[in-house]
């Protein structure tokens, strides 16, 4: 039971002046002061050339506005839904496709007649070689197409990009 309060108080001793040395073996030139009574609520700061700065690298594609919020290169809301394009879009796709100049019949008017015809025989699908599959997938591209021409068109006119 001596040998071991003997050992503690060797390894205290140790340990004290260790930690009054002044470079740690490893850390290259990080030091750590002795810890006294009159430091202690001091924190103890460690410094070496394997630790990182304490100041943080910029992010040049981050910018604070002037309203104190974050600029990024890509908004969160990146959709900017507009009913107005929506509106717009759909009224400047069934104007020109509601034409009739596929043999006197608009694509318009032929999809809407081959929906019909498809429904005459409801729990049956349409079959590949239906010309339904045809006039949806046209009249869809040529909306899609619109909506999203209008999109860039408005939304850039509004957000002065021209």
């Amino acid at each position: 039971c001596v040998l071991s309060l003997e050992a503690i108080c060797r390894s205290k001793k140790m340990a004290t002046s260790i930690a009054a040395a002044s470079t740690i073996v490893g850390l290259g030139t990080s030091s750590v002061s002795s810890p006294s009574r009159v430091s202690s609520a001091k924190q103890t700061c460690l410094s070496s050339g394997f630790l990182k700065s304490p100041v943080a690298a910029r992010n040049p594609l981050r910018q604070a506005q002037d309203s104190g919020g974050k600029f990024t290169c890509f908004e969160r809301d990146w959709l900017r839904t507009d009913l107005n394009v929506i509106g717009f879009g759909l009224i400047g796709w069934l104007a020109p496709s509601s034409i009739p100049i596929i043999n006197g019949n608009s694509l318009t008017g032929l999809f809407f007649s081959s929906i019909g015809e498809e429904l005459a025989h409801f729990p049956t699908p349409p079959a590949l070689s239906s010309q339904f599959w045809l006039w949806l997938v046209t009249w869809h591209l040529g909306l899609f197409l619109c909506l999203t021409f209008g999109q860039i068109g408005f939304k850039g006119r509004t957000e002065e990009y021209f």
